[in-house]
């Protein structure tokens, strides 16, 4: 599943998020790659243990709080703190895979990545380059958003961020747990998902075929989810 989550964050949480992070101290991206990403990123991050980055990434975490589509989406169980990245001047970060278990740095909390999740912050026509470029199974594709703009993809999936040639690319990025490891089990239940909406705009919430499908729905749910 890769997915575009429109208007994550709103304008003005925008702005509340780039003032925090702006402001702060940015150090190499490199503090939290495995050995294989260190080999192609090159790019500057806020520290894990920043004040900014924690409060920056608490609006985050709202938003997708607030975002239905997100949720039906995801069904997330566990999501890994929101980190912040910055491209510019030709930095980039070539193909590589997420690491399957992120560990959040003085913790003993941990996440399965099952899904990766990149919130731009910049405006795509600030800055030329910096694709977020993801090999599926129908091909490449390739994603530059507006700023708020989000997009949710599998942590499986190899992926690369192109150089970044003028201005400045800002966005947030982290990976969650699923309650549903298995990603072709996933797409089929938000499907399924979506489709009940829709039949229940059209005959009503309390029609018998609604209820029926929502059923088949949870069952699923129980059959291949973990809480």
């Amino acid at each position: 599943m890769l997915l575009p989550i429109p208007d994550l964050v709103d304008a003005a949480d925008v702005v509340a998020i780039r003032t925090l992070v702006d402001a702060a101290e940015w150090v190499d991206g490199n503090i939290t790659s495995g050995h294989q990403s260190a080999l192609a990123k090159r790019n500057l991050q806020l520290p894990e243990d920043c004040e900014a980055a924690r409060r920056a990434g608490q609006i985050v975490l709202d938003a997708l709080g607030r975002s239905a589509l997100f949720i039906a989406a995801a069904l997330p169980l566990k999501i890994f703190p929101p980190l912040f990245n910055s491209y510019a001047g030709g930095q980039a970060f070539g193909v590589h895979v997420d690491n399957a278990v992120r560990l959040q740095a003085g913790t003993g909390f941990r996440v399965r990545s099952d899904l990766s999740i990149t919130v731009f912050l910049e405006d795509p026509d600030a800055y030329d380059g910096g694709e977020l470029t993801i090999e599926t199974h129908f091909g490449v594709q390739q994603v530059k958003l507006p700023a708020g703009h989000a997009v949710l993809y599998p942590s499986s999936s190899l992926h690369r961020v192109e150089p970044v040639t003028r201005g400045r690319r800002v966005a947030s990025f982290f990976w969650l747990q699923s309650m549903v490891r298995d990603d072709a089990a996933r797409q089929t239940l938000f499907d399924l998902d979506r489709s009940i909406q829709g039949v229940a705009a059209e005959l009503g919430q309390g029609h018998s075929e609604v209820i029926r499908l929502t059923g088949v729905y949870h069952n699923l749910l129980r059959r291949w989810g973990d809480a």
